[in-house]
């Protein structure tokens, strides 16, 4: 694969529940063209439904053979082993996909992003540059558990499956502080905006 791929994408990742999307929508609206690993992370589980339940048992599948992600989810983030399976089922798949929309806006020759939760963990992108949507710990989990509407110690363990926040902060090209609120990350994107024209 010729790096030239990924030669005006930027990698836009971070933590779960540091607003990554919320970040990704700002740049839309801006204009930029985004890719959503995980949109096409879900988009793929359902076309692979049956494999899901295969590999883990029918009974998270529902009617419509949609994979029912929450209850998937609880034997994923508790069990590595699980993690590594359905890993192993649709990482390369999520790539090929990557790489097909990547080609298409290598195409316009102006920076994209491409937003992918584990961009630094897994390190499967040759993407020259990255930025990582930051907020501290104690607001990410804060985030979390009203977002899924969970306990402290379920939000802990989701976020202890990925890297600390400030390990990839430490790691990152270009960092975007979304520890207040919107309309200090309106003003974060933009700095960003600056930045990369």
């Amino acid at each position: 694969m010729s790096i030239d791929l990924f030669k005006n994408a930027i990698a836009l990742t971070g933590g779960i529940s540091t607003g990554k999307s919320t970040t990704c929508n700002l740049f839309k609206l801006h204009g930029f063209l985004t890719i959503d690993a995980d949109k096409i992370a879900h988009k793929l589980l359902d076309e692979n439904s049956a494999k899901v339940a295969e590999m883990f048992g029918s009974q998270y599948i529902d009617e419509d053979g949609k994979v029912i992600r929450k209850e998937l989810g609880k034997i994923i983030f508790s069990n590595e082993e699980n993690k590594l399976k359905l890993e192993a089922l649709l990482h390369p798949l999520i790539k090929e996909e990557i790489i097909k929309e990547s080609r298409v806006f290598e195409l316009q020759n102006k920076p994209y992003f491409i937003d992918i939760p584990l961009f630094f963990e897994k390190m499967h992108y040759p993407i020259p540059r990255s930025l990582v949507v930051y907020t501290p710990k104690d607001i990410q989990i804060e985030r979390l558990m009203q977002r899924d509407n969970i306990n402290k110690e379920e939000a802990e363990l989701k976020i202890s499956n990925q890297w600390d926040i400030e390990k990839k902060k430490e790691m990152a090209d270009m960092v975007i502080d979304n520890s207040k609120n919107l309309k200090h990350l309106q003003n974060e994107v933009e700095r960003i905006i600056e930045e990369i024209i």
